[in-house]
């Protein structure tokens, strides 16, 4: 199987967080044939409906974060991007946390519980897919598995991934129907931390098993227009995506997959068009890295969002990627760890840089390593502006 890379690897030292990685730039990519095929095939005058996706990483609320329980006010850390989830059709986050309310305690690193006012904020500002099948959804057991669940039943127009009450409920097909287009969701992570699932609730949830995934994907890959994959896997805190990353990405193109949303590494990685066998292609963002944290190291404090437009040709093709990008996003936070914010990079600055705490501490954060990062990575994929607005 081809793969057409449109990013060049930046490999970055990530030494201790007393100073800032240095930052690699290659030379500027040549963009490949892929994207002459997507504006030939959905250009805007060819396609009569659309259906728009943004997709955040890691949602990872730490103690700091945390306040005082249930009286904490969250909604203010998404006000710079709001404009940009309510404007989307489908809005994903990975919740890095589970919501599984006061019984079981708020609590951060290493095992993790965060208010549930923290879900509602989410859905408020308008996030309508839900992701919980990462490597801490088992840190308060299987109750607060269910209790997460039993709070997402509060707010039914959010879309829950990668957890499940049975068998039976797991193979419901996760599908939101938009502008006359069909997206399918599935979801999977590659283990939860050492903490087994119970032994008589295998399908609790979703893990990397290619058996299961082949069959799960042929179920439904019938029922939409556009199947996309949420991925929790790789290594934390590389640049560079791994071997695992790459096969497993391969085995997804072959099961004819549109489109792959990474995450857990805590630091962005590469975009790729992947050939799938018919000739057409599957985009797999390796990993957009963290959307809001207390991490200290400062390549944890750049993540970003995809970026996909859908569009449905006039003719019987099916919906392919009008455009897709990546809008980088930044964590900030002041003294004492607060004024936590998630901004577009495109509305970040050298002022605000310099108000963070990374810098108040002695390193080094500023705009140009954002931006040699950020371009080093995404290269011409880099969105630096609100796509919704043109």
């Amino acid at each position: 199987m081809n793969r057409i890379k449109w990013i060049f690897l930046l490999f970055i030292g990530l030494g201790s967080c007393a100073t800032r990685a240095p930052v690699i730039v290659p030379d500027k990519p040549v963009l490949p044939e892929t994207e002459q095929y997507i504006a030939e095939e959905f250009s805007a005058e060819s396609a009569r409906d659309y259906i728009t996706i943004i997709a955040g990483g890691d949602n990872l609320y730490h103690a700091v974060m945390v306040q005082a329980g249930e009286g904490g006010d969250y909604e203010s850390a998404y006000s710079e991007i709001r404009s940009l989830v309510m404007d989307a059709d489908i809005a994903f986050i990975n919740q890095e946390t589970l919501l599984a309310g006061t019984e079981f305690g708020f609590s951060g690193f290493p095992l993790f519980n965060s208010p549930q006012k923290l879900g509602e904020a989410l859905a408020a500002v308008g996030f309508n897919v839900v992701n919980h099948a990462n490597n801490h959804v088992m840190d308060k057991g299987e109750k607060a598995v269910f209790a997460t669940m039993d709070f997402w039943d509060t707010i039914p127009e959010v879309t829950v991934l990668g957890i499940h009450r049975s068998a039976e409920e797991r193979n419901l097909p996760k599908l939101i129907s938009k502008n006359n287009i069909t997206v399918g969701f599935l979801s999977y992570t590659y283990g939860t931390n050492g903490i087994a699932l119970p032994k008589d609730k295998p399908y609790l949830v979703s893990l990397i098993n290619t058996e299961i995934m082949k069959n799960e994907i042929e179920a439904l890959r019938p029922l939409c227009d556009f199947l996309v994959v949420s991925m929790h896997w790789g290594s934390e805190y590389q640049h560079n995506h791994s071997k695992n990353q790459e096969t497993l990405a391969a085995f997804l193109a072959e099961q004819m997959v549109d489109l792959v949303i990474g995450h857990h590494p805590h630091v962005i990685q590469p975009v790729e068009y992947i050939e799938r066998k018919d000739g057409t292609f599957m985009l797999c963002y390796y990993s957009l890295g963290n959307f809001i944290s207390a991490q200290t190291r400062i390549p944890t404090m750049l993540g970003a969002m995809a970026y996909v437009k859908i569009g449905r040709p006039i003719g019987p093709e099916k919906p392919g990627i009008v455009e897709a990008g990546v809008i980088p996003v930044v964590t900030h936070y002041e003294k004492d760890y607060t004024n936590f914010k998630v901004y577009p990079l495109y509305m970040y600055s050298d002022e605000l840089a310099a108000k963070h705490r990374i810098n108040r501490n002695g390193m080094e954060m500023t705009m140009s390593y954002f931006n040699e990062l950020s371009s080093g990575i995404f290269a011409e994929k880099e969105i630096k502006r609100n796509p919704f607005t043109e």
